[in-house]
């Protein structure tokens, strides 16, 4: 069984508040106590249109620290600022954002987009891990954009968990993970994308994908005219290279039990073999196969690479539940958003990867 505290644990205290809310017309009361909480140097979860955040006050070192603390995250794994509006780019970022990073905005922010800019003195280095980039994202969700400003300053967030465990896409999730770790939980349902945001580095001639999403390649490309993958996406890194992007470690997103990812036209019939020779073992299957494994223990991952985009996480965390110690889940093909699962699906699987 893997898991555990990170390198930055802290003790459990009181339980933590949940208030809900209507994602679609949030009431202004408990975004106000939320903002306050984070402008006294404190941390609030909140939903967003990809995972739940974990938001402080990005340009609090103090508060950005307790993020570490919370989280057990490791200090060289950069943070992504939020940002309710294009005016509060500026102050963060040197020079003008590029031809590029404009046609980028225009077309995919406020959204599941976050983009790499050289930082400015504002940004403490705490919340890019020394980086002299800064990662920065305007998010569409109704209540994310209305914390931030009423909070009156960027929020750094990265997603709502524990250090290396599956991004939580309810706030029963966060709860799970964060539960007296925090004061305060705004519970907006369930979120509508289910994976974190792109992240592309527009500090070189051509941006450049450190972790994909549902804003594509090909998205990126049409809009920016030209794109790039980086190697890490669907590798570890190289030994000693630092993240530059959240998302870039080399285990990340993993339940307790091991996973191994298993790809190629005999992938049924190897993962049922494997799974008749376990002990607790649990199967994530597409929907169309679901059926060729029988009486065996199985999770729908859905249609389509979409579909398993929106509930890989949430059955990483059903397989906790269900208290598996073998997780062999089918590999889709990394195209499209295809290619955002399989990269949360190699680190969940530490790219334990068996070819049929």
């Amino acid at each position: 069984m893997r898991g555990g505290p990170g390198p930055h644990d802290v003790p459990v205290t009181r339980r933590s508040e949940v208030v809900q809310i209507d994602p679609t017309d949030p009431p202004p009361e408990p975004i106000r106590r939320a903002a306050a909480v984070l402008r006294a140097g404190g941390l609030v979860a909140f939903p967003t249109e990809t995972v739940y955040g974990l938001g402080a006050d990005g340009l609090n070192e103090g508060a950005v620290e307790k993020i570490f603390q919370a989280k057990g995250r490791p200090g060289d794994n950069p943070l992504i600022l939020h940002i309710a509006e294009l005016s509060e780019l500026a102050p963060l970022i040197l020079g003008e954002p590029n031809a590029a990073a404009k046609a980028l905005m225009a077309a995919h922010w406020p959204g599941p987009l976050t983009m790499i800019f050289p930082k400015s003195a504002l940004v403490p280095d705490r919340a890019t891990a020394g980086l002299p980039t800064v990662a920065i994202r305007m998010p569409s969700h109704p209540v994310a954009r209305e914390l931030i400003r009423l909070a009156g300053t960027p929020i750094a967030a990265p997603s709502a968990n524990r250090s290396g465990r599956p991004s939580p896409t309810t706030a029963a999730d966060v709860l799970e993970d964060m539960d007296g770790r925090i004061p305060l939980i705004l519970d907006g349902g369930q979120c509508e994308v289910g994976l974190e945001s792109t992240v592309v580095d527009l500090t070189g001639g051509v941006p450049r994908v450190l972790r994909p999403g549902f804003v594509t390649a090909a998205e990126i490309k049409s809009a920016a005219g030209g794109s790039e993958i980086d190697p890490a996406v669907l590798a570890p890194l190289s030994e000693g290279e630092a993240p530059r992007s959240p998302g870039m470690k080399y285990r990340h997103y993993a339940p307790m039990g091991e996973v191994t990812a298993f790809r190629g036209p005999g992938a049924v019939g190897e993962i049922a073999r494997r799974y008749d020779q376990a002990d607790n073992a649990l199967i994530l299957a597409l929907e169309e196969n679901v059926p060729r494994y029988g009486n065996r223990c199985v999770l729908s991952l859905g249609r389509d690479e979409s579909a398993m985009a929106s509930t890989l996480f949430r059955a990483l965390r059903e397989a906790d539940r269900l208290k598996a110690e073998h997780i062999f889940c089918e590999c889709v093909e990394p195209e499209g958003v295809g290619l955002a699962v399989m990269n949360r699906l190699l680190r969940a699987a530490a790219f334990n990867v068996i070819d049929t």
